[in-house]
Formats: C-alpha cells, structure tokens, sequence
C-alpha cells in the first residue's frame, strides 16, 4: 500500500499544480491554465468506467489477476503519458492538452484500482492503518511531483522533469508484479444482459437497497459537500496564487512541497489515531470545521506577500488539516461499501465527493479574475456549515444502523 499510494499520488499534481507552474511559464493565460489544470476533474467521473474494474479482465494482463492486472494497465498508462508531455511541450499547446489528459484518465484509473485492492485485500477493522500508510506513499509521491519537481525546475527544462516523473512510475510497477492478489469471489451472471445489469445498475440501487431513502439522499447531499473546500484549491490556481504573492519556484517547493508534506504526513497519522480512538463521525466532523475553515489563512498572504514566515504559518494549517481529513473520509466512504461492488461504488462514491469542488477549481481563473483571490477563497468556505449541519444529523443514525 506504500508502493501504491506513491503510484496514486505521483501523476496527480503532475496534470494539476505542477503543471500549472509549467504553463505559467510558457506564458499561458491564467484563464487557460486553471482550465487546463483542470485535467484533473477525469478523478471526479471515474465512476463512469470503473464497473469494467469490477467486472472485465484485461488480455494477457489478467494473468496477475483482476486487481494486479487493472493496475498494471493504468501504471503504464500513466508513464506513457508523462513520456508523451515531456516530449511534445506546451509550445505545441493542442496535442499537449490531449497527453495531460491521458495521463489524467489513468491516473484516475489508477485510483479505482488501488481503492479497490485496499478494501479487499483486509477486512474493516484494518482499513485505518492501511490508509495511513497508503497516505504516506501518497504525500512522498506528492513530494516527488511538486517539490523535487518545483526546485529541479529553476536548473533544468521541465521536459526533463516530466522525463524522471515517468522513470519514477517504474518503482510503483515493481511492487505490483511482486504484490498479491485480493481473493474475492463476485457473481457471474449467466447472461450478456444480466451481466450489464449487475455492473451498471445494481451498484446503484443496492445503495439504496440497504439504506433508507431519506438517510441514503442526505449521505449523497453531504458527500457533495463537505470536501468542496478542499478540492476547490487543489487545481491549477494555487500555483499562479503564490507567484503572483511574489514567491519563487524553490521557496514554493521547499515550504508548500517538501514542509507541507511533512506536516501533511503528521495530519493523516493524527487524523488515523482519532479515528482509532474516537470513531469515524467526531473526527470527520471534527476535520470538515478545521479544514474548511483553513482557507481563510490565505488571505493573510494577500496582505504579507513575499513573506516567507507567513507562508510557513499558512502552509502548516493548511496541510496539517488536509492530512487529518484524509483517514476519516476514507473510512467513512469505505463503510458504505459492498464487496459485490468494490470498485464501482467507492469510485461514484468518492467522485461525489470530489465533482463540485472540482467545477469550482475549473472557474476558479474567471472568478479570481473578476473578483480577486480573496473572494475566491471566501466563497470556497461557504460550504462548511451545511456540511457540519448534515455530519451532526446523519451521525446518531448511522450510528443506531450499526448497533442494529
């Protein structure tokens, strides 16, 4: 799971923030680059194709089985698309754009496939600790991609850079040829149209099947939410943010790349150990507060900009409370899931959760633009009282659900 949450996190600032660092210095508009940026949204619809993970075996790569063989695909997939950047360059903007964008769709493909493994290969009561460790190869793939990335790219052509990230892909692959393989059983369905049925439709009804409609609605209406402030900064418009504060590429690697993923890392083993000590619900409504909120530290930068103390303090809060939201979103997503559907669900699942922060971070560059950073960054916080509101209602019944 270390392996693999490196391999997940690799690619994803890669078709995201640091790319954006890339275009910014191509001279790309702001417009476009948070647009392009936003390759990105492809981890918000990976719903739509993650039945064939549930239910289709790859040729010749099924040999490693469904999981192994899944994963394999997408890994090579996402080291040929950084292949295909590095050598075509923003200078050819058109094909460059449809390589970010391959890279993006199996990047997300990646992500079905590693969500699915961890959820089958140990039962619940183990989910915490392989989540926490999948969180750390995840943040040392992010410190790979942003902060090696973002200092590397004040001494040699980001071509370069794009050239070692896709090298890098080839430790994750290793460790998938040496892993093992979940043993679940799932139902085959006799006939072609049975079998549509039971990938497509069933996935989604059984959600509803074992919860209430009311209870089933209102989870779906939170799991919109309640990320939206996080995602909503994840796209390309932090990258063009701190420049435009007056920051340099190494400070920006350095402290938001290097420190802030060290704090991260210090989020998410705090974040587990709540979890741990006091359930999924406190410490998830607990990290929508503090996380949601945290966006607001960035409009001290607006008024200290070039200062790299603030940028510390700002970059500490921010991180830290990403990192300690990260284990009990994964754990409350992954109780909602069935075994029969492991791949289908958690990916609509965690696309819901992903969508509407996404669309926001896509016009994130028209609305800074029309209004400043810090309405952008205001408005991304709106969507934290809701989303306590709904944790502090759903929490006693899911709660009684349990004990029944």
């Amino acid at each position: 799971m270390l392996f693999f949450g490196f391999s997940s996190g690799l690619p994803f600032l890669l078709v995201a923030g640091t790319l954006a660092y890339w275009l910014k210095e191509h001279g790309t508009a702001l417009r476009d680059i948070t647009m392009i940026a936003s390759a990105g949204m492809f981890y918000a619809f990976k719903f739509l194709w993650a039945p064939l993970l549930d239910h289709w075996r790859l040729p010749v790569l099924h040999r490693l089985g469904r999981r192994r063989g899944w994963l394999l695909f997408a890994q090579i997939g996402v080291a040929g698309g950084l292949f295909t950047m590095a050598a075509i360059t923003p200078a050819q903007l058109a094909p460059f754009v449809i390589a970010t964008l391959v890279v993006a769709f199996f990047g997300a493909t990646q992500d079905i496939a590693v969500d699915a493994y961890r959820i089958e290969i140990a039962p619940l009561a183990d989910q915490g600790a392989l989540v926490a460790t999948y969180s750390l190869g995840y943040r040392i793939g992010l410190l790979a991609a942003g902060a090696l990335a973002l200092i590397a790219a004040d001494h040699v052509p980001w071509r370069i850079i794009y050239v070692g990230m896709a090298l890098l892909m080839s430790i994750p692959i290793l460790a998938n040829l040496l892993a093992r393989e979940p043993e679940v059983e799932l139902r085959a369905p006799a006939r072609w149209g049975d079998a549509m049925r039971y990938a497509i439709v069933d996935p989604i009804v059984d959600f509803f099947r074992r919860y209430p409609w009311l209870l089933a609605l209102l989870t779906l209406l939170f799991i919109l939410i309640f990320k939206i402030p996080e995602q909503a900064t994840i796209g390309g418009i932090m990258s063009p943010f701190y420049r435009d504060m007056g920051f340099s590429l190494t400070a920006i690697g350095a402290i938001t790349k290097i420190y802030g993923v060290v704090v991260g890392i210090a989020g998410v083993f705090l974040g587990g150990a709540a979890v741990a000590r006091f359930g999924v619900w406190p410490t998830l409504l607990a990290a929508i507060v503090v996380c949601g909120s945290s966006n607001l530290f960035y409009l001290l930068l607006i008024s200290h900009q070039g200062d790299l103390w603030m940028l510390t303090a700002v970059i500490s809060a921010e991180n830290f409370t990403l990192g300690f939201l990260g284990p009990p979103t994964v754990a409350f997503l992954s109780s909602l899931v069935s075994r029969q559907h492991t791949a289908t669900q958690y990916a609509l699942l965690a696309s819901l959760v992903n969508l509407p922060g996404k669309v926001l971070g896509f016009f994130a560059g028209g609305i800074v633009a029309a209004t400043g950073y810090a309405h952008f960054f205001v408005l991304t916080v709106l969507a934290v009282v809701p989303a306590a509101a709904l944790c502090v209602w759903l929490w006693p019944r899911f709660r009684r659900l349990q004990q029944a």
